[in-house]
C-alpha cells in the first residue's frame, strides 16, 4: 500500500478533474445548444469524466481523491448550466458568445442558476457527485496487492 500512497500526485489529479469537469462542461453546453433541451443526464457524463481524470493523472487511492473528484463533478455540472444559458442567450440575442461571456460577473451567474434551477437538477447533481466520487481513485485488488507484496520480499 505504501508503494500505491507514494504513486498518488494530488496536484495532477486535480489538474485531471479540472480538465474532465471543463470537457464535460462543454460537452453539456454544445447538446443543449444543439437539441435546445437541458438534458440532466449530461451530469452523469460530467461526473464520470472528472472522476476519470482525477483517477488517471492522480494516481490516487485515498478517499480524499474521491472527495476531489465529487466536489469537480459538481463545479462542472454548475459551469454546464451556465454555459447552456450563455450560449442560448447568445443565439437568440444574436450577440457574439465571447461578447455574452464577457459581460458576466459572479452575481449574474449566479442569477443564472438560480433562474435556471429545476428540483430535478438535484437528483442529477447527486448522480454527478457519486460518479464523480467513485471513479476518482484506484480500488486495489487483491491480485495487484499480492502482487505488490512479491515485489518487495521484505513484507
Amino acid at each position: 500500500m505504501r508503494k500505491r500512497r507514494d504513486a498518488q500526485n494530488f496536484g495532477l489529479g486535480l489538474l485531471g478533474g479540472v480538465l474532465g469537469a471543463a470537457i464535460g462542461a462543454g460537452i453539456w453546453g454544445a447538446i443543449t445548444a444543439a437539441t435546445n433541451f437541458q438534458i440532466g443526464w449530461m451530469a452523469v457524463g460530467v461526473g464520470f469524466l472528472t472522476g476519470f481524470g482525477v483517477r488517471v493523472l492522480g494516481n490516487g487511492i485515498d478517499k480524499l481523491f474521491g472527495y476531489m473528484g465529487a466536489a469537480l463533478s459538481f463545479g462542472g455540472c454548475l459551469a454546464g448550466n451556465l454555459l447552456s444559458a450563455l450560449i442560448y442567450v447568445s443565439a437568440h440575442e444574436h450577440i457574439a458568445f465571447a461578447t455574452v461571456a464577457g459581460r458576466m460577473s459572479v452575481s449574474i451567474a449566479w442569477e443564472i442558476l438560480k433562474a435556471t434551477f429545476s428540483p430535478i437538477d438535484v437528483l442529477f447533481y447527486a448522480l454527478a457527485l457519486y460518479f464523480g466520487y467513485r471513479y476518482s481513485f484506484r480500488h486495489i485488488t487483491a491480485a495487484e496487492l499480492e502482487a505488490l507484496r512479491s515485489d518487495n520480499p521484505a513484507t
